[in-house]
C-alpha cells in the first residue's frame, strides 16, 4: 500500500492552537466558577462546563486534521466523530470534577491524571480513525504523544486546582499565561500524534464509510461549534460572575447589617407604621426579660404597657410612627426582671425606603449606671467626703435657692449658723489626724442628732453643712428659723458638743462656739450672711468661747481690727517689734530668785505693748506661731546666756511652748540651734509644756524623751487643769509641776482649792518632782503655800514680768555689787 505525504496549512495550525488556548482559558476561568457553587447549581455547572470543554479540545483536535492537507479526498465517519466528541467531554467532566474538590491527596490527583489522559488520547486516536484513508503508526511517536497527553493533563488539573483559590490582583494574567501554556501543551499533543500516522492510498471506498461528510462541510461545523461552545461558555462565564458578586455584595451587606444589629450594644426593636415588632436583638431580651418569640408581629405599645416603661421626657409621651421622619429622643425608667429600677435612653429612628416611610428603629440604650456615676459625681462635687455633709458649693446653693424663696414670699426669714470648735487643732496636732477625722465624724453626728430631736420637721428645715477643718453651717427655715428657736438649737448643740470624747482611751472635752446672722436683719446675700455669722463666731471665741452670739454691726469694726491685726503680726518679726519679758522664779526659803519664765510682748507701733493673748491665739491660727516661738526660744537663750556672762547669777529661764510648736517636726533640731547659736548650756533652758499636748504618748514621749536627752529640763504647766490621765507622771520625764493660777487666786477663801493645791505638792514630792505656784498676788496667798510646804513661787506680789534692762538693774547689779547670795526681795 502507497504511503501518502501531505502538508500543513499554517493558518489553520496557528487557528488550531487559538482554539486550544481559549478553550484552556475558559476551562480554568469555568474551574474557578465551579468551587464557588454547591448541589444542583454544581452540577449543572461542570456538566455545561465539560461540554464546553470537550467541545474545545476536540474543535482544536479537528481543526488541526484539516490542517494536514493530502493529495486526495477525505472524508470522516459521523460515528467516529461523535465518539471522540463524548470522550473528549468525558475527560473534561474528570478533569473539572476534581478541580471543584480540592484534596491534598497524591492518589486522587494521579488517578484523575490517568483518566484525562486516557480520554484525550482516546478523543484524538479514535478521531484519527475516522478518516477514509487507511492510517499506520509509528510506536515511539504514539508513545511520545502519550507522554505529552500526560503531561498536559497533569499540568491542567494542577492549573485548576490553582484557580480555585481566591482570586488576586493580577488573576486574569496568571489565568491567560496558564491558558496558553495548556493550550501549547494540548496542540504539541495533538501534532505528535499526527507526526505519528502514516497515510495510504486506496482505491475502493468502503460501503461503512457511506455516513461520512466532506472536510469542508466539517470545517464550517467545527468552527461553528467551537465559537458557540466557547462563546456561551465566557458569556455564561461573565454573567454568572457578575450575579455572584452581586449576591456577594448583598449577602455582605446583610452580615454586616445582622452584625450591628445583632452584635449592638444598645437594645434594638423594629417595628412598622402601626407599631407591630417586626424584629428585635439579642439586649432586649437581656433588659425586658421577653424572648423573641414572644414580642415579633404584637404591637410595642403593648410590651411598654406589660414591662412599665415610664416615659420622662417633658411632653410625657412617646410615638413610634414620626411623620416629620425625624429622629426622636426620649428618657425613660422601667423595672427589669430582677425588680431593679433601670434609666434608659430611648431614640426613634425613621426608616426610609424607596421615599417610603415604612417604619421605625427604636434604640434603648440602658443608662443606669452612667446615671448613678453622674450622681455620684455631683453627690461628690456637693458634699464632704469625711462627714458625708454638705459643703460649701452646696450650702450656697441652699442659700441662694432660699434668699430667692424669701424674695418671693416677703414676710419669710431664716438664720445662718456658723459654728467653730474649739480646741479641735490641739487634738488633731496632738493625736493625730486620723484620730482627727473620727472626732470630726463624732461631732457632726451629735450635730444631726440634735437637729432631729429639736423638732418632727427640724431634718428638712435645717442643713447642716461643713465648710472645712472644724467648721461647720447650719441654715436654719420654717418655724425653726424663729430667734428663739435658733437660740434653743445653739444651746443644745453647745451642750452636745462639750460632752466628752473618747478618743485612744481617754477622754477629751472641746467646746463650740456659735455665730448668728439673720435674713434679712443681717444681710439679704449669701457672702453678708455668712460673713456677719462668723464675726459673732469670732466675737463668742473672744468672750471665752463655748457660747452663741447673734451678729451685731459693732462685731464688723472688730473684724476689720482683727484683719489688720493679722496684716501688721506678719511683718512684726522683721520690723523686731517682738520682745521678751521676764518674771523672776523665787525660792520661798531665802526669797532666792532661782530662774526666770520668758514671756512674749508686741510692741505695736500703732496700739503699743500688746499682750499674748491679744495675739498668739491669731498666730496660732495663721500658722505664724512657728516662727514666733522659734525666735523666743532663742532670743530667751541669748538673754540667759548674756546675763551668765555678765555675773550671773546661774539660773534657768523658762520658755512656754505651743501646741502646735510642740508637735513640728523639727523642734528638737530648733532648740539644739538655739543653745548651739547662742552658747547656753542646756541645764539652764526649761521649757513649758500642758497636760494637752501629751494626748498621744507616743508621740509625746519620743518628742519629750530627745528634749531630755539635751539636757532641757521640761516643766508641766497649768498642772490641775487637764483632761489627761496621770499615768504620764510616771512615764514621761517631766521635771516639775506648776500649779495653775486658778488655783491660787481663791485659796485664802477656798477649801477646795487649798485641798488641791495640798494634794499637788505633796503628789509632786513623793515623785521626787519640783513644784512650783504662778499667780501669787497676796500674802496671804503666800503663807497658805508655804504652809504646804510650796518652795517656789512667781507672781506679782513679788515682781510683775519685767523688760530685761529691768531686770538686770532691779536684781542682777544689786546682786553683782554686795556680792551676796542670799537676797531678800520685797514686793514691787
Amino acid at each position: 500500500m502507497e504511503h501518502i505525504h501531505g502538508t500543513y496549512n499554517l493558518q489553520l495550525v496557528i487557528l488550531s492552537y487559538f482554539i486550544a488556548s481559549l478553550a484552556s482559558y475558559a476551562a480554568l476561568d469555568l474551574a474557578g466558577r465551579v468551587s464557588l457553587t454547591s448541589g444542583k447549581a454544581r452540577h449543572w455547572w461542570v456538566a455545561c462546563g465539560a461540554i464546553s470543554m470537550g467541545l474545545g479540545i476536540w474543535s482544536m483536535h479537528f481543526v488541526g486534521m484539516i490542517a494536514f492537507v493530502l493529495p486526495m479526498h477525505v472524508s470522516y465517519s459521523m460515528d467516529k466523530v461523535i465518539l471522540s466528541v463524548l470522550l473528549a467531554i468525558i475527560a473534561s467532566g474528570v478533569a473539572l470534577e476534581f478541580a471543584g474538590r480540592p484534596s491534598n491527596r497524591i492518589s486522587k490527583l494521579v488517578f484523575a491524571g490517568l483518566l484525562l489522559t486516557a480520554g484525550i488520547t482516546s478523543m484524538h486516536y479514535v478521531g484519527m480513525a475516522a478518516m477514509s484513508i487507511p492510517i499506520t503508526y509509528k510506536p515511539g511517536l504514539v508513545v511520545l504523544s502519550v507522554l505529552i497527553a500526560a503531561l498536559a493533563s497533569y499540568a491542567a488539573l494542577w492549573l485548576m486546582f490553582f484557580f480555585n483559590r481566591p482570586e488576586s490582583k493580577h488573576h486574569w494574567v496568571y489565568k491567560i499565561g496558564s491558558g496558553l501554556i495548556m493550550g501549547l501543551a494540548i496542540t504539541g499533543m495533538h501534532y505528535t500524534g499526527m507526526a505519528a500516522a502514516q497515510f495510504h492510498q486506496v482505491q475502493v471506498i468502503p460501503e461503512s464509510l457511506s455516513r461520512q461528510v466532506e472536510s469542508e462541510v466539517l470545517a464550517y461545523l467545527i468552527a461553528a461549534g467551537t465559537i458557540v461552545a466557547i462563546g456561551l461558555t465566557l458569556f455564561g462565564n461573565f454573567i454568572n460572575q457578575r450575579m455572584i458578586q452581586k449576591d456577594q455584595r448583598i449577602h455582605e451587606n446583610e452580615q454586616w447589617y445582622h452584625a450591628l444589629y445583632h452584635n449592638h450594644s444598645d437594645a434594638i426593636v423594629s417595628v412598622d407604621r402601626e407599631g407591630i415588632i417586626k424584629g428585635i436583638n439579642a439586649v432586649v431580651t437581656t433588659i425586658t426579660g421577653y424572648p423573641e418569640k414572644r414580642v415579633i408581629d404584637r404591637p410595642i405599645n403593648q410590651i411598654i404597657e406589660q414591662i412599665s416603661v415610664q416615659c420622662s421626657s417633658k411632653d410625657n409621651a412617646h410615638t413610634w410612627d414620626n411623620q416629620e421622619l425625624q429622629q426622636r429622643h426620649y428618657m425613660a425608667k422601667m423595672r427589669n426582671t430582677q425588680n431593679e429600677l433601670l434609666d434608659l435612653s430611648i431614640a426613634v429612628i425613621p426608616v426610609i425606603i424607596d421615599d417610603t416611610h415604612v417604619g421605625s428603629h427604636i434604640l434603648i440604650k440602658d443608662i443606669t449606671e452612667e446615671t448613678q456615676a453622674q450622681q455620684n459625681i455631683r453627690h461628690q462635687a456637693l458634699h464632704d467626703p469625711l462627714t458625708g455633709l454638705p459643703n460649701r458649693r452646696k450650702l450656697d446653693e441652699v442659700l441662694a435657692t432660699t434668699i430667692n424663696v424669701c424674695e418671693q414670699q416677703k414676710q419669710h426669714k431664716f438664720a445662718v449658723m456658723v459654728m467653730d470648735i474649739d480646741r479641735f487643732k490641739m487634738i488633731n496636732d496632738s493625736l493625730g489626724h486620723s484620730i482627727g477625722d473620727v472626732f470630726l465624724k463624732e461631732v457632726s453626728n451629735r450635730i444631726i442628732t440634735v437637729i432631729e430631736a429639736s423638732h418632727p420637721q427640724a431634718t428638712s428645715n435645717v442643713t447642716l453643712a461643713r465648710m472645712g477643718g472644724d467648721e461647720f453651717t447650719m441654715v436654719v427655715t420654717g418655724e425653726q428659723a424663729d430667734e428663739k428657736q435658733v437660740v434653743r438649737l445653739a444651746e443644745k448643740i453647745v451642750e452636745a458638743i462639750k460632752q466628752p470624747y473618747r478618743l485612744k482611751e481617754n477622754d477629751f472635752y472641746v467646746t463650740a462656739s456659735i455665730g448668728i446672722a439673720m435674713y434679712p436683719e443681717h444681710g439679704v446675700g449669701t457672702d453678708a450672711l455668712i460673713k456677719h455669722a462668723d464675726s459673732a463666731m469670732y466675737e463668742v471665741k473672744k468672750n471665752g468661747k463655748n457660747g452663741y452670739q447673734f451678729y451685731t454691726a459693732q462685731l464688723d469694726s472688730e473684724l476689720y481690727e482683727r484683719i489688720e491685726l493679722e496684716g501688721y503680726l506678719r511683718k512684726a518679726l522683721e520690723r523686731n517689734e517682738m520682745v521678751l519679758y521676764y518674771q523672776p522664779q523665787i525660792r520661798t526659803l531665802d526669797s532666792r530668785m532661782i530662774g526666770v519664765e520668758a514671756l512674749i510682748r508686741w510692741q505695736h507701733p500703732l496700739k503699743g505693748l500688746l499682750a499674748p493673748d491679744v495675739f498668739i491665739p491669731l498666730a496660732e491660727e495663721t500658722g505664724m506661731i512657728y516662727d514666733i516661738g522659734n525666735w523666743t526660744i532663742r532670743e530667751a537663750c541669748r538673754q540667759m546666756k548674756l546675763w551668765h556672762a555678765s555675773g550671773g547669777p546661774l539660773i534657768p529661764v523658762s520658755v512656754n511652748l505651743s501646741s502646735q510648736q510642740f508637735h513640728q517636726s523639727n523642734l528638737v533640731e530648733q532648740v539644739q540651734n538655739a543653745l548651739t547659736e547662742t552658747g547656753l548650756e542646756a541645764k539652764y533652758l526649761e521649757l513649758e509644756i500642758t497636760e494637752s499636748m501629751m494626748m498621744d504618748a507616743a508621740v509625746s514621749t519620743a518628742i519629750l524623751n530627745e528634749l531630755s536627752a539635751l539636757g532641757v529640763k521640761i516643766s508641766l504647766d497649768d498642772f490641775g487643769t487637764g483632761y489627761s490621765s496621770l499615768s504620764y507622771l510616771k512615764h514621761f520625764p517631766i521635771h516639775k509641776l506648776k500649779i495653775d493660777r486658778s488655783f491660787v487666786t481663791d485659796i485664802t477663801e477656798s477649801h477646795s482649792d487649798q485641798a488641791i493645791v495640798a494634794t499637788i505638792i505633796s503628789m509632786a514630792q513623793n515623785l521626787k518632782m519640783e513644784v512650783i505656784a504662778e499667780g501669787i498676788e497676796t500674802k496671804g496667798q503666800l503663807d497658805i503655800l508655804m504652809q504646804n510646804d510650796c518652795r517656789e513661787i512667781q507672781g506679782y506680789y513679788f515682781s510683775r514680768p519685767l523688760p530685761a534692762n529691768e531686770v538686770e538693774n532691779n536684781f542682777f547689779v544689786p546682786l553683782r555689787l554686795l556680792g551676796e547670795r542670799n537676797t531678800v526681795f520685797h514686793s514691787v
